[in-house]
């Protein structure tokens, strides 16, 4: 029975991990900031360099204090496999469970009576903040890769 499991199981070594890891964070954080400049341009907002201003900032934060941290626990779990994974264990498990509640806030989010500027400002935000941190992932590809020539 194992080695019926075994042959279905979508096993990859951890240079895919990695790579999709980065690829998932820079594409979600790439749709964020797409919306929120899609929001600005639509909206005719005065001061919408303020608006991505402060996102910018709010990118820096969410980057250096939040992302860093999971960035780097992922890595820590990552970089020491040996063999083939599942291709999804680019993440843990509960981590698909906090992804899941964010998809469901930012929905909740995007449909609320706030205003959709100023919820430009935290899309640009989490958005840059997660291109951002997709890059430790890439240069953790790189070196890996490196190490295997």
């Amino acid at each position: 029975m194992d080695r019926k499991i075994a042959k279905i199981k979508p096993a990859v070594n951890k240079e895919v991990l990695l790579f999709i890891a980065a690829f998932m964070w820079f594409g979600v954080g790439t749709m964020l900031l797409f919306l929120s400049f899609f929001w600005l341009k639509a909206f005719h907002v005065h001061g919408s360099v303020l608006y991505c201003a402060i996102g910018v900032a709010v990118a820096l934060l969410v980057h250096h204090f939040g992302f860093l941290k999971i960035v780097d626990k992922n890595l820590g779990r990552i970089l020491p496999m040996e063999g083939t994974r599942c291709i999804f264990s680019f993440m843990p498990w509960k981590s698909y469970i906090i992804v899941a509640v964010m998809v469901v806030m930012g929905t909740l989010l995007r449909h609320s009576p706030i205003p959709k500027p100023y919820l430009s400002i935290l899309y640009i935000g989490i958005g840059l903040a997660l291109i951002l941190s997709s890059i430790r992932y890439l240069r953790a590809l790189i070196n890996q890769i490196r190490r295997n020539k």
